[in-house]
């Protein structure tokens, strides 16, 4: 496996292509959606995931966040749709996350107005491909108990509580789950004749 792929950045770099959706590297004319994901978060998220008293981040902030080349958001790829180039939101990899060290965590957030589509785990999909493509065998993912949608995308992907004990919080209980991927199968194409 080489190790370049496996490197912070590396699936930032990727445009990932499904029947419904692009998965490219964001934009800072994304920041205007990004900013509406904290807006619609769940009031149950910790602090630090929500909007503080003074706004922050503003549309501003995170369009200075995308624009830094060495963001920790340059493994989350920006999910539009590809007929009309709507964004949705983000999905992708985080390598310093809460699973195995050396071992990707799965992230994504999509606007309320995209869920009930099958858009997260289309998204979802794609990024596990690439990152079994690339040589990992597990991929990781946190979610809070509360979170139905989320917990319901990841049982699709075929991700299972890892059995990893969390502290519940007042947040409620955060739930560490993982997956096996699967490499990229080559395929194989008989010629008639030749060699």
């Amino acid at each position: 496996m080489n190790a370049d792929l496996r490197a912070r950045g590396a699936l930032g770099g990727e445009t990932l292509r499904t029947a419904r959706l692009t998965l490219r590297p964001q934009a800072v004319t994304d920041a205007e959606v990004f900013h509406r994901l904290w807006t619609e978060r769940d009031e149950r998220v910790p602090a630090h995931r929500k909007l503080d008293a003074g706004g922050h981040p503003t549309v501003s902030d995170i369009a200075t966040h995308i624009a830094n080349e060495e963001s920790e958001r340059s493994d989350l790829l920006s999910v539009e749709d590809a007929s009309t180039g709507e964004v949705y939101g983000y999905c992708g990899l985080i390598f310093e996350g809460n699973g195995a060290e050396g071992e990707p965590e799965i992230a994504f957030e999509l606007l309320r107005s995209a869920h009930n589509r099958g858009y997260a785990t289309e998204a979802a999909t794609a990024v596990l491909v690439w990152a079994g493509s690339t040589g990992h065998e597990r991929a990781w993912a946190s979610v809070w108990e509360w979170n139905v949608a989320s917990r319901r995308v990841l049982e699709k992907l075929g991700f299972v509580d890892s059995g990893d004990d969390r502290p519940a919080s007042e947040h409620g209980r955060n739930i560490l789950t993982v997956t096996a991927l699967r490499p990229t199968p080559t395929v194989v194409v008989p010629t008639r004749g030749g060699s």
